[in-house]
């Protein structure tokens, strides 16, 4: 090669010629067989004779390869022949911006990108909420996304991770599988607590899993956030059962404004508890259901968290004070309807306890404010006995409501203590009624006996005689607060669950107590994605909470699913190719970066299905194979 021309390649003295050359000269190996040139090395310097193109990417490979060992990552073969193999791609990235990208490291241990395909698909999680990231086994889809999801928890990003997989293989239902749920289950589960051991000190994995802080389920217990069909759910127009629901029907949102429901799921029969707070409020729910809520340490810090109904029986309490407060609903916006009595003057006359049909209306206070009569009465309710409030009044609006509230509380029977209220009601009819009036209003009511324990927002005034208005702003009224007061499984229920259309996934269950029904704050990774239906694909999709991001990874050409069952992962690209803040990303065989054999077996499969598709399209005639499958071997 004499002839030909020759380079000399200085490399910088901060440089370890060991490093670059690799163990044995291994790396240098590497070269030599990748090169029609000639390489000698001297002390810091090597010296390349042959063709002029291979003489410049072998120039550029090693200044690659020096800028990747200045990071302080070593080199391996593997590394070396990455590089050279995105040289020969003529790819626009550098080699060392991609082969030096950390993610994670943890005992010593780097977790980073090796293939550009794979730094694309880094990249696209970092900016997108919903990733797919589709290709052959080995192309790290599933161990880049978990690497992802422990770096954006330990950045406090999200507050939990949850990884799931369709728990169906190769044709097998987990229900004829022997063993425990636990045993059945594990074998699935297993690859993702593998890469967990590999990204977290194993100590603290049991800690988190126990803690919620990463949860690990099949697929089928991810739709389990769930109520009973009989719960109620707050409507504009009242309150309905669960089971009632449909795909856009409007419920009532934490803001008291109403929210579209945009998915109703059915569950099936699940366990059910009974969730109930201090001020005597209940609903029914299962034990995946979750709950938006906060501990003294969360709101110094301004923050809230998510967790499920199970993760927090036996841990309600923190020395003796109830731990998880629940957040109050807004004031809820029914809407406004014609009623046949001024309201304030309905609450005055139930609250004096004289609105009958034996008795003449009358109202008096100490300060002599106003005496309606039942000559002022409409017919309606003149002629019957009303001793509690018209359901037109309850499901009507804000100032309605709050004008009841207030002749109720004008009252001899409504009092101001320090930081509460106390209204004494004259029957059991009407202290129901009024702890679902101030509940409406954003407040809490604990009725005990005849004695009704009130806290009202501070935007609700409660009196109208100037006298209680001044002593109730005297004392400050206190704030309305509700806390999970206990939790007590009460059996099997068949249930359900739906997803609405409000930013923070809220809505308003039995006794305007707040929960929801999506994934917050999380990082959720779905694997083996081509062993979802479509329905169980949208299910999973329309899961995302507020401040959440998916990551779907899977292999179209691995599908176990029965025959006749479409694969969801290979029909939503379709479905949502196009649809902003979604990224599809497609790793190849030369992504395997598992052992190198793993990489020529799926490019083989690769090239086997794409001759036998080109025989059944006529373009290669049967029984013929093209030369290079000759020569591969």
């Amino acid at each position: 090669m004499s002839e030909h021309p020759q380079t000399t390649v200085v490399v910088p003295a901060s440089v370890d010629m060991v490093a670059l050359l690799g163990p044995t000269d291994e790396h240098l190996a590497v070269l030599e067989k990748a090169f029609d040139a000639e390489i000698h090395v001297r002390g810091n310097q090597i010296t390349l004779r042959g063709e002029a193109g291979e003489l410049a990417l072998a120039e550029r490979l090693l200044d690659e390869l020096v800028t990747i060992i200045r990071t302080g990552q070593g080199l391996t073969k593997e590394t070396v022949e990455r590089a050279l193999g995105m040289l020969r791609a003529e790819t626009v990235e550098r080699p060392a911006d991609v082969l030096s990208m950390n993610i994670l490291s943890n005992r010593g241990r780097t977790i980073r990108p090796k293939t550009l395909n794979q730094k694309k698909y880094v990249e696209a999680i970092d900016d997108h909420t919903i990733v797919f990231g589709i290709g052959p086994a080995g192309t790290g889809k599933t161990y880049l996304a978990m690497a992802k999801a422990v770096q954006a928890l330990q950045a406090k990003d999200v507050s939990r991770i949850i990884l799931t997989r369709p728990a169906v293989e190769a044709g097998e239902r987990l229900g004829f599988l022997p063993g425990t749920l636990s045993e059945k289950i594990d074998p699935y589960l297993r690859p993702l607590y593998d890469a967990l051991h590999d990204m977290l000190d194993p100590e603290t994995i049991p800690k988190l899993l126990t803690a919620g802080t990463i949860e690990v389920a099949p697929l089928a217990y991810m739709r389990g956030r769930a109520q009973p069909l009989d719960a109620d759910v707050l409507t504009p127009d009242g309150f309905v059962s669960m089971g009632t629901l449909s795909v856009g029907d409007l419920v009532t949102g934490a803001d008291g404004r109403p929210t579209v429901v945009l998915g109703v799921y059915p569950q099936g029969e699940k366990d059910v508890y009974r969730v109930t707070t201090q001020d005597g409020a209940s609903t029914l729910a299962c034990g995946e259901h979750l709950w938006t809520v906060r501990t003294a340490s969360d709101k110094r810090r301004g923050r809230t968290r998510t967790l499920e109904t199970q993760e927090m029986i036996g841990n309600l309490r923190s020395f003796h004070a109830r731990r998880y407060e629940l957040p109050m609903v807004q004031p809820v916006q029914f809407p406004d309807v014609e009623v046949p009595l001024d309201p304030y003057a309905l609450g005055l006359l139930l609250g004096d306890g004289c609105l009958t049909t034996s008795t003449t209306p009358a109202f008096a206070t100490v300060g002599g404010e106003g005496t309606p009569s039942r000559r002022d009465m409409p017919t309606e309710l003149a002629s019957a006995d009303v001793a509690s409030i018209p359901l037109t009044y309850l499901e009507n609006s804000l100032a309605v409501r709050t004008a009841v509230l207030q002749g109720l509380l004008d009252t001899d029977r409504g009092r101001v203590l320090r930081a509460h209220l106390e209204f004494r009601s004259p029957s059991s009819a009407l202290s129901q009624d009024i702890v679902w009036l101030v509940r409406s209003l954003g407040g809490t009511a604990d009725p005990r006996g005849d004695i009704i324990d009130i806290r009202l927002p501070a935007d609700i005034a409660p009196f109208r005689l100037q006298r209680k208005a001044d002593a109730y702003a005297a004392t400050g009224g206190g704030r309305p607060m509700r806390f999970i007061d206990s939790i007590e499984y009460v059996g099997r229920r068949e249930t359900q669950c739906i997803q609405v259309a409000a930013a923070d996934s809220l809505y308003v269950t039995d006794d305007f107590l707040v929960t929801h029904n999506t994934l917050n704050d999380a990082f959720i990774i779905l694997d083996e994605a081509q062993n979802t239906s479509p329905e169980q694909m949208k299910m999973f999709l329309t899961r995302l909470g507020f401040g959440s991001k998916i990551v779907v990874t899977g292999d179209t050409t691995q599908v176990d699913l029965p025959g006749g069952v479409q694969s969801g992962l290979r029909v939503v690209e379709e479905i949502l190719d196009g649809v902003e803040d979604v990224s599809f990303n497609r790793l190849t065989s030369g992504d395997v970066v598992r052992h190198r054999l793993v990489g020529r077996i799926v490019a083989a499969y690769d090239e086997f299905e794409a001759e036998r598709q080109a025989q059944e399209n006529g373009a290669v005639p049967p029984g013929r194979r093209p030369a290079r499958r000759q020569e591969r071997r």
